[in-house]
């Protein structure tokens, strides 16, 4: 038996043959990989500045969104703010107006001239409050015999009442003002059993 491997079995000529060859075929192998070593680097690249153009892009959208929600909401912030304003004013005015239909009340069965001179003048500050609430948007809520709903009253009590259906204003007992629709006061009402 022989200890030779296949190698040592050729002829010298051979081997030389096949190493020159091989070192052909190494050096045109790492010649490819140069030439694709930058083709293939350029391509990848190429590919991964097309995806960080395209973040951009979806970010820059996203900023743009953002940016029409902060100004459409800021509008609106806007829009409420000169709406809802004089809504802590109004309140106040409340008490005055409540205070003049009482004195109206009082004033109203008396026979003494200074009183009835009173109360036209009275009357005339009342209706001018009243010209001022119309004109900004404040109505008077007075539910008498109304359903009872109470977005826009408040029940103070319910009594048996036969004549009007269950759930209806009997009664008010104070009337509820609403500023651009929402309620500044509720109406302070009796309601039917």
């Amino acid at each position: 038996m022989s200890t030779q491997t296949p190698d040592q079995d050729q002829d010298p000529s051979d081997q030389a043959n096949a190493d020159e060859l091989e070192e052909t075929t190494n050096e045109s192998a790492d010649e490819n990989n140069a030439e694709q070593d930058p083709l293939e680097q350029a391509a990848a690249k190429l590919v991964e500045c097309e995806e960080a153009a395209q973040r951009a892009k979806d970010d820059l959208l996203r900023v743009q969104a953002e940016m029409q929600n902060v100004r459409r909401r800021a509008e609106q912030d806007v829009e409420k703010a000169h709406k809802y304003g004089q809504e802590k004013f109004s309140i106040e005015l409340l008490a005055v107006v409540d205070n003049l239909e009482r004195s109206l009340e009082v004033a109203s069965n008396n026979e003494d001239e200074t009183v009835k001179a009173i109360y036209e003048g009275v009357n005339l500050t009342l209706k001018s409050f009243l010209d001022c609430f119309t004109k900004f948007n404040i109505e008077a809520v007075d539910p008498l015999g109304e359903p009872f709903d109470p977005q826009l009253h408040q029940a103070m009590s319910i009594q048996e009442n036969a004549e009007c259906e269950p759930n209806t204003v009997i009664a008010v007992m104070q009337k509820g003002y609403t500023l651009h629709g929402r309620v500044i006061r509720p109406a302070m009402v009796m309601v039917s059993k």
